[in-house]
């Protein structure tokens, strides 16, 4: 598997955030120049530098134009370097992880935190993915990556899959991801990324509740320096998407979903989490170590890509029994449901019957990431689909609940980069819908219609970024079955 689908692996706790829901939504600017405009013109709170020979200038430089300044540095640097660096104005160093493994980081962490308590020390995974649409889809079977055909639906490289698997790991601290800009044609090459392109991040970030270091193209930084009205355009375009995602949101939302991914394996569920997040299947992750009753409440759907122990395998067999789907990948073994007679259901799968549910083994790895999405989808009942899109081909819905009010929010983001009009379905009954956006002020309300046990209603555009608020109606609130 690439290294694109590596992903931090180890436990980091902020001890400034033990006692409070960690926020989410923070984006961290990249700069490389000495120099760095006002921290007002630029619309950030936290630049990010690389520690070497004239960081300490620019830490100094940009701490008198107002920001918080970071260092980054490779983890295989940060313990030589962390003495130097506590001396410094900054407020914190974010250390690459690389190819550390986890025992070595989580000694190092504790080592360095011990020394310097002032010091806010995060670890950073750099081979995040840049947010895009591909004109096709890449697939691996039998372990070689194959191209879909140009009339396929479009790929869509997302974050979120990643995201959703460091808050199940790692619950103390959102995500902290950075990514590589990708060449593109010679325009591209020539002038850098685009507004729409910067715009597009920072609204996945939020939506996906993660922090992001958002490295900015050299020369718009130059441009921004010498005052270039061109690139001032730019940055300004982008400046409405940093004020969209607000940390004031975070509160008591928590992932609406009823599919489960059970992994302690990234690379091997990747690919299927990515392909369930573009067809807008709401789903969380759980670590197969610890599978309880509590953890599958809500869920419909569960899909297995590790090995289950004996506590893992009683509590799968009582969520099939009590109406559950089970879909083991690729784990063969001798487990309980194997009594009954198994029914065939596709090349290489077997369906159990095991009370009111079922559960179904496929005998490989997952070879077609999109037909696993839609067959994930056909298992969910009719009734219980959560979030439903039209005319959504490039937008990813992520809804979230709200545990206290009830209320149901939906982030959205369009990585087409042009405006849709969506037709939106979701499970439950609204009494008010309110739809915001970076383009325009909060918030346009929106006419709801009530269809057997559902709520419909229509985005009239959707460029980059979008929120919806629904609020749920009087009998949901008191008693919902939405989990």
């Amino acid at each position: 598997m690439s290294d694109q689908f590596m992903r931090i692996r180890t436990v980091v706790l902020w001890s400034s955030l033990l006692l409070v829901p960690p926020a989410w939504g923070d984006v961290l600017v990249r700069w490389s120049e000495l120099s760095v405009p006002p921290q007002k013109a630029l619309g950030v709170r936290k630049l990010v530098v690389f520690w070497g020979s004239n960081a300490a200038s620019a830490v100094r430089r940009a701490r008198a134009q107002g920001y918080e300044v970071y260092a980054e540095l490779p983890f295989e640097q940060a313990i030589l370097a962390a003495e130097l660096i506590s001396r410094q104005p900054v407020t914190g160093m974010i250390m690459d992880r690389g190819q550390g493994q986890q025992e070595e980081l989580d000694s190092t962490l504790r080592t360095l935190r011990s020394a310097h308590p002032k010091l806010a020390i995060w670890l950073l995974d750099s081979n995040g993915k840049q947010p895009q649409m591909r004109g096709q889809m890449i697939a691996t079977r039998n372990g070689m990556l194959q191209v879909s055909s140009p009339t396929a639906q479009p790929w869509l490289d997302s974050n979120l899959p990643a995201a959703r698997f460091e808050q199940e790991f790692h619950p103390d601290q959102p995500p902290l991801y950075a990514f590589q800009w990708e060449a593109g044609d010679s325009v591209e090459q020539a002038n850098g990324p685009s507004a729409e392109d910067y715009s597009l991040a920072i609204a996945e970030a939020g939506a996906i509740h993660a922090d992001l270091i958002l490295a900015v193209d050299e020369k718009l930084q130059k441009g921004l320096l010498e005052n270039q009205p061109a690139s001032w355009a730019i940055w300004n375009k982008v400046k409405q998407h940093l004020s969209f995602p607000s940390s004031k949101l975070h509160g008591s939302l928590q992932p609406w979903a009823n599919v489960g991914v059970i992994t302690d394996n990234y690379e091997a569920a990747y690919e299927p989490m990515n392909l369930m997040g573009r067809h807008n299947i709401p789903y969380r992750v759980l670590r197969a170590t610890s599978v309880a009753a509590r953890n599958l409440e809500g869920l419909d759907v569960i899909t297995v890509f590790s090995r289950p122990d004996k506590q893992a395998l009683s509590q799968l067999t009582a969520f099939a029994d009590q109406g559950g789907t089970v879909v083991l990948i690729n784990l063969k073994g001798t487990y309980p449901w194997q009594s009954a007679q198994p029914v065939p259901t596709a090349d290489h799968a077997l369906s159990y019957a095991v009370g009111k549910g079922r559960v179904i083994e496929l005998a490989e790895p997952v070879g077609d990431p999109e037909t696993f999405a839609q067959d994930v989808r056909r298992l969910i009942e009719k009734d219980k689909v959560l979030i439903g899109l039209w005319n959504a081909l490039t937008t990813i819905a992520i809804p979230y609940r709200n545990l206290r009010s009830g209320e149901i929010l939906v982030e959205l983001v369009n990585y087409a980069e042009e405006p849709l009009r969506i037709q939106v379905r979701l499970k439950g009954s609204f009494a008010s819908i309110r739809y915001e956006s970076p383009d325009q002020a909060c918030c346009q309300l929106l006419p709801p219609a009530q269809r057997d046990g559902f709520t419909e209603f229509v985005i009239p555009s959707l460029y980059i970024a979008g929120r919806v608020r629904l609020t749920p109606a009087a009998r949901d609130s008191r008693s919902s079955t939405i989990h």
